[in-house]
């Protein structure tokens, strides 16, 4: 089992006050808690983008600096500090938004239809049906 992730300072900060992940801090144990717990508050969009990171980091042919960024953007989430806090109603889960979207953009080609269906699939378990 892996350890509980590690909030280190960001380079070049003194006070701790910004906060980084690692790819190493990642679990899918912790990932799969997370969104148990809060997918509801979180919302479809932001439960979506984290499905399509996590089934395209499993595939065996994404590149390992992808599954970095990845995992970085996943690890990121499931942290228990951070930038804005989840619980804020409204707006805790916009940084999270922000790193999924920024990792998604990144990765974007890595991310093909088989991984969006694995996701839809799950989401359709969680929430039902998509109105779109």
């Amino acid at each position: 089992m892996r350890r509980a992730p590690r909030i280190t300072p960001a380079s070049g900060s003194h006070d701790g006050e910004h906060l980084r992940a690692r790819p190493s801090d990642f679990s899918a144990p912790a990932f799969w808690q997370k969104l148990a717990r809060f997918a509801l508050a979180a919302g479809r969009e932001l439960v979506e983008k984290a499905l399509w990171l996590y089934y395209a980091a499993e595939r065996p042919d994404v590149p390992r600096w992808a599954k970095l960024t990845m995992w970085g953007a996943l690890a990121y989430f499931v942290m228990p500090v951070d930038a804005i806090p989840d619980l804020l109603p409204g707006v805790g889960y916009v940084d999270d938004l922000g790193a999924l979207a920024a990792a998604l953009a990144t990765v974007a080609g890595y991310v093909d239809e088989d991984v969006k269906a694995r996701a839809r699939e799950r989401l359709s378990a969680w929430f039902g049906p998509s109105l779109n």
